[in-house]
């Protein structure tokens, strides 16, 4: 008769997933067929995400770059520079003052 709590079905699963193990694994040692399992896992993982990897490579991805106006960039880089001039004008003109003040 089968479980028909949560619990027991979970319990029934369990006992039978190790009885399976333990069919499988025959009289092969306990750490050595532990070893294969977890080898064969991770070949698995590698051989799926290696596919996804291989496919994605192939596959075109969507254009996310930022679009940038190059008209609206080149007035906010003009009116940078302007103002660098001015500043560059200005600092000169504190320079020439505080030498004149000084010599």
């Amino acid at each position: 008769m089968a479980p028909t709590t949560k619990e027991g079905q979970r319990a029934e699963l369990h006992r039978t997933i190790w009885r399976i193990a333990n069919d499988l694994r025959g009289s092969v040692d306990g750490w050595d067929f532990k070893s294969y399992v977890i080898g064969m896992l991770f070949y698995r993982f590698i051989s799926e995400n290696a596919y996804n990897i291989a496919v994605s490579s192939y596959v075109e991805q969507d254009d996310t770059r930022e679009i940038v106006a190059i008209t609206a960039l080149n007035v906010e880089i003009a009116r940078i520079v302007a103002h660098q001039s001015e500043l560059h004008t200005a600092i000169n003109a504190i320079v020439v003052d505080l030498e004149g003040v000084e010599s």
